[in-house]
């Protein structure tokens, strides 16, 4: 017995010492990771900046370790957000160490928007005289879309130009709801408001698909109008060859036009070294955006203006509470506003919005602390690639409200979801519910029995004031009256395109175009930028993570790209309450 306590007690001992010992490491490997993120960094001469943007692209760089940290590899990789790119594009442009930009591309994980936040910034560094090259072994829409700007498009000998076209898949539940036992209990107001669809059809509705349809067209006709435009072809042209997907060989995709040449990896770093002045034995000097981004800008040494312009960026689901970089919690975010409003060096906000909505409650709260902003000082609104429903009830006091011509915005609309599970506990797992209440109502929102005709009814009323409320923010804001918004809302979905047409946007524009706006709008010759929320320092943040949400950053590092459709579930099951959210996801490939 004592032989057995005393190799159980080594044992246990032995584990815990194990555990500490790789604590002790994984921090260690953490904490050099931090602190070598913000060491800053030389080039050489006749470098090329390397843009490679398979990461997902944020619209701000995180200082979470465990964001810039590979779980498989287990070392560190800096992924950063559309601000650094477009910062390090801009430097680059003006960077004599750097004879021009080389694109990789593969799969871009971004949005329409951001995606033309990037090509814009790509267009304006050609101005520069200097190169841009682009390459894949094989190109996507979104990527393709990207390299048409380059001076040379080059592929793969054995790759394909994938241009299809766009096309919108939507999931519904409604038949696995109800063989599972579950019943959605749903109030909206706006014939549009289709984010409840999935559980009541099992089909788009035919104002969901007119929808759904106008703003597929939107994104497409952009995409091969850029497309056209920089390759030297008409519009006609391409929508015949991607209509008969005539780019179906390397070849075609070469004599048609897309694709200067068919060369490989070896082939590319040859045409590098020739742009680059460099000899054929000498390897390219390849500088990445992660290292570019520690590269500091000439006028970085000159001293930092007093003036000072507030980016506040909201970035997700808009929620009750504190929320993080990757949610819009009400509390967190009008901090932010408030502390920009009540700070005297910072003459002016812009307000980056990335969402498709969430709470309604949570909206207003965000809402009135813009209004109190803007009546303060000058107010830009920068809407990313989503800001819809809640995400567009946020940013309505702007004074003006900038986006891209490929944007998702609108979806003015107010819907409530509550789900009745009883059938499924009932017949399904045999469990029962049973209930004590003081009052007949005391449980409206149970989630073990169907509503009755009076608790929907008083909900109803619910969705129909704060209905009334977002579209009365909306005319004040916009300069319209409540019936015109109410024409233009109803829960429908708008491309940018289309909103600036409606008077739902004023202008085009990404973040750099809309703080340049700011600046003139306070009469500021001499500024900076700053962004709020402020970020954690980030061993704080390493702490946050560590008890908090480091298996979803595992489970997202391990499965890349399909960790959407974990999110997407996760999203959909909590959207219980009044909720003002765009009806889906929308992402292109």
């Amino acid at each position: 017995m004592k032989s057995f306590l005393k190799y159980t007690l080594a044992t246990v001992v032995g584990i815990l010492l194990t555990g500490l010992l790789f604590f002790v490491i994984f921090f260690s490997v953490v904490g050099s990771m931090i602190s070598k993120q913000d060491e800053p960094a030389s080039i050489k001469s006749q470098s090329v900046l390397e843009v490679n943007l398979s990461h997902m692209i944020m619209d701000r760089s995180s200082k979470d370790p465990f964001a810039n940290f590979d779980f498989q590899s287990f070392s560190p990789k800096k992924t950063l957000g559309l601000n650094d790119i477009l910062a390090n594009i801009e430097k680059a442009s003006k960077d004599d160490d750097v004879e021009g930009i080389y694109m990789d591309l593969s799969i871009i994980p971004a949005g329409m928007a951001t995606l033309e936040e990037i090509r814009n910034a790509l267009l304006d560094f050609k101005d520069s005289g200097k190169f841009i090259i682009g390459y894949s072994d094989n190109y996507l829409q979104t990527s393709y879309y990207l390299a048409s700007v380059a001076d040379h498009v080059y592929m793969n000998p054995e790759g394909r130009v994938n241009l299809t076209g766009l096309s919108s898949q939507l999931m519904f539940f409604k038949e696995g709801l109800d063989k599972l036992g579950v019943e959605p209990q749903i109030v909206r107001h706006g014939k549009f408001k289709s984010a409840i669809e999935p559980f009541t059809r099992n089909s788009m509705s035919e104002e969901n698909r007119r929808q759904v349809k106008a703003y597929v067209d939107a994104l497409w006709n952009r995409m091969a109008e850029g497309i056209s435009r920089q390759r030297g072809l008409t519009m006609e042209e391409v929508n015949r060859i991607t209509g008969n997907l005539d780019l179906h060989s390397p070849e075609a995709a070469v004599e048609y036009g897309f694709v200067d040449a068919l060369k490989y990896k070896d082939e590319v770093l040859q045409v590098l070294r020739d742009s680059t002045g460099m000899d054929d034995d000498d390897d390219v000097r390849f500088v990445s955006m992660g290292k570019y981004n520690r590269v500091p800008k000439i006028d970085d040494i000159q001293g930092l203006a007093e003036d000072k312009i507030a980016v506040v960026y909201a970035m997700g689901t808009v929620m009750m509470g504190e929320g993080d970089e990757g949610t819009i919690g009400s509390e967190r975010i009008s901090k932010a506003i408030r502390t920009a409003r009540k700070d005297s060096t910072i003459k002016a906000i812009v307000f980056r919005v990335n969402s498709g909505g969430g709470s309604a409650l949570a909206s207003e709260i965000i809402w009135r602390e813009l209004k109190l902003a803007q009546q303060a000082k000058p107010v830009v609104a920068s809407l990313g690639d989503v800001a819809a429903s809640g995400g567009y009830y946020i940013v309505a006091p702007a004074d003006t409200i900038m986006a891209s011509p490929n944007t998702i915005t609108g979806s003015i609309g107010v819907f409530g979801l509550f789900f009745n599970g009883r059938e499924m506990l009932n017949d399904k797992l045999g469990v029962h519910v049973d209930v004590v209440k003081t009052h007949e109502h005391a449980d409206i929102y149970s989630p073990f029995r169907s509503m009755s005709a009076r608790e929907r009814e008083v909900i109803r009323m619910g969705i129909e004031d704060t209905y009334d409320t977002f579209v009365t923010h909306v005319a004040e804001a916009r300069g319209m009256t409540k019936e015109e918004v109410n024409e233009i809302a109803q829960g429908r979905v708008w491309s940018g395109t289309d909103a600036r047409r409606i008077g739902l946007i004023d202008l085009y524009g990404g973040m750099q175009e809309a703080v340049t706006l700011a600046g003139e709008m306070a009469s500021l010759e001499q500024y900076r930028t700053v962004g709020l929320p402020r970020l954690k320092d980030p061993f704080q943040q390493l702490m946050k993570e560590f008890t908090g949400n480091i298996q979803t950053r595992v489970l997202e590092d391990v499965l890349g790209q399909e960790a959407r459709y974990y999110t997407n579930f996760r999203e959909a099951v909590s959207m219980e309450g009044i909720q003002a959210r765009i009806p889906y996801r929308i992402e292109v490939y």
